[in-house]
Order: structure tokens, then sequence, then C-alpha cells
């Protein structure tokens, strides 16, 4: 019984170890991991208009280079310590999971699968989109029921090739799908000819087709196909960073809603309601208790301005792509944009 126990007795407490030690290892503490490294490194499309793309100069614009910065700006102070890292759709949630970033930004859609099966989380939708179709005018189509026999060019590694081959199939329309691995590739191939027709989230319809050569040339139907809620991802595992993301985003929600902006922030500052002092900071203790300074959503503010600023600056009406901003405006204006209240 001795001989046996010992041996049994080890075994069981080497097991212990390893298991401590893999408890060790799941944890995460990328609030801490930014702050050593005084920069976010942020994971955005390789190249898409209105949501991330570098001029000739390598400075990164868009909306969801926006939601780097106002994160950036929450957890350092300075929404310009952000590092951009340019990914494919097939290598965004590889990177993330191996640690390469802290956190994606690039109009990735929310699935249950990327959740439970690639252990991610998605701590908030920043933007509400849906599916559709691109055709030339030329055409002369006006719904996505005329598609059949159509050749449609995609992206590869995301759910529109899925989306497409539901939709054809529950429509009894026969489909030719040309996957390609990037958006240029994508816009290249229908443009040359090689489809007749693109799918993928409408407001990157809006993007491509500014990269042809005659937009005006093509039109976006009205269909939309699919519900695709676009918002950052973090990996699981850390339920600080998840909330420190998941409150920038509703910051930017919130701040438009009580009407705080970069130009109305000294009015705010000395305003006496209470929710305007809770989101500025004066009255309880929100941003210390996520790790963050007092005035962690003025930051935030500052850097980007609220939503609304963020949306019509980089896709709506004072940009080039001229998204209406439909089910993106704030509920209490006709549209589905809601946030938890600062309390």
């Amino acid at each position: 019984m001795t001989r046996i126990a010992k041996p049994l007795t080890r075994l069981m407490a080497a097991a212990g170890l390893v298991l401590a030690a893999g408890a060790a290892g799941a944890h995460a503490d990328t609030l801490a991991d930014v702050k050593a490294h005084g920069t976010l490194k942020c994971g955005v499309n390789q190249g898409l208009s209105g949501f991330s793309a570098p001029d000739d100069k390598g400075q990164w614009s868009g909306f969801d280079v926006d939601i780097c910065k106002a994160v950036a700006a929450a957890t350092l102070g300075d929404a310009a310590k952000v590092t951009y890292v340019p990914l494919s759709a097939e290598a965004r949630f590889p990177a993330l999971a191996k640690g390469e970033i802290d956190v994606l930004s690039r109009n990735s859609t929310w699935t249950m699968q990327r959740e439970t099966g690639q252990k991610l989380l998605f701590p908030a939708v920043a933007y509400y989109d849906g599916q559709g179709f691109m055709v030339p005018a030329s055409r002369n189509l006006t719904s996505g029921l005329e598609l059949s026999g159509s050749k449609v060019c995609t992206q590869a590694g995301t759910t529109s090739a899925l989306n497409a081959k539901d939709y054809f199939a529950q429509n009894n329309m026969t489909l030719e799908l040309v996957e390609l691995p990037s958006v240029d590739e994508v816009a290249k191939a229908y443009e040359d000819g090689r489809c007749n027709a693109v799918t993928t989230d409408v407001s990157q319809l809006y993007a491509l087709r500014q990269k042809l050569a005659k937009p005006a040339d093509h039109i976006v139907l009205p269909d939309v196909i699919s519900k695709e809620p676009l918002g950052p991802v973090v990996r699981q595992g850390d339920d600080v960073w998840f909330n420190i993301v998941k409150w920038s985003v509703f910051a930017l929600v919130n701040a438009e809603e009580l009407g705080i902006s970069t130009e109305t922030l000294a009015q705010a500052a000395s305003s006496s309601k209470p929710d305007v002092k809770r989101f500025m900071g004066t009255d309880g203790t929100f941003g210390p208790d996520l790790g963050l300074s007092k005035d962690w959503a003025v930051a935030i503010v500052k850097a980007v301005g609220n939503y609304g600023d963020v949306f019509e600056r980089n896709v709506g009406a004072r940009s080039k792509l001229a998204i209406p901003r439909g089910i993106n405006q704030l509920w209490s204006a006709g549209g589905i944009l809601y946030a938890p209240p600062i309390r």
C-alpha cells in the first residue's frame, strides 16, 4: 500500500502543479502589458477606405482606427500611442489568439462560432451592418433575387461566402462563387470582368466602389441578406481588458447621447447633470474601477469625438463613402444604437 501510495501522491502533486501552471498561463493582464510597452497593438484591415487605411505618409485613419485610438486614449491617455498591425481576414483571429496584437478592430462580424470555437470575445457592436451585393449599373438589376447564374466575387476567410451560398440555395438560384484572398483582389477581379457581382458587408461595398475607375457605373443593390454586427475583438480570459474595450465603445455612444463632443467638453465639465458628471469623471470612481484614470472617457472624446463624429467623419455624410447612418443612429433618433449607462 505504501509503495503504491507514495508514487500516487507524487503523481497527484505533479498534476496539481500542471493544473496550477495552466491556470496561471490562462490568466492574462493585457492592460499591464499595454502600459509596460507604452503602445496599443491594434489589428486592422490592410486597407479598407473609411474603416482602416494608411495615407501616403503611413498615417492610419478610419472608423476602426478610431476605435483603436479610443482604447489607447482610455488606457494610455494618448491616442497616438497605437501600433497598427495590418492583417488579412484569414490571419486576423490567429494573430489575436497568439498575442501578436492586444485588440482586433477590423470590420469583423460577431458570431457564436468565433466566440465558442476560437476562444475570442466581442465586447460590443460598433457598427451594425448586413451583407449585400454590388453590380454594374449596366446590368439593370434592382434586386439580389435577379442574380441567379451570376459569377460572384467575395473575400476568402469571411462569413460572406457562407451567407451567399445560403441565400442562393434558399431562393433556388445558381451561383458561381469566386473567393479571393484580399479586398484589393476582389475589386480587381470584379473590374477585370472575372465576376459580374460582388458580395460582402454593405459598408465594405461602398468602400470597394471607391476603388473602381468609375464608381458611378456601379450600384449597391437594396437587398440585405444577413446580420453583420461588427466590432472589436479580444481574447478570452481577461475580464478587465474585455470591459475596458467594451466601455470604450460605449463611451463613444453615451457621449453622443449626452451631447458631449470635442466642442462641448468645456461646457460638460461644469455641468451639474448627474449622468454628465459621471461621464466626465467628477462623480464616482468608474475609471479607477477599470484600472483607468477618472477622466478616461474625456480622453476618448478629446481623441476622436463621439460616436456620431466617428461615423460621419469616416463613412457617413462628411466622407467619400457617404453611407446613410440608418440603423446606426441612436435609439432615440430611430436607430438601434444603444449603450448601457455609466452609473
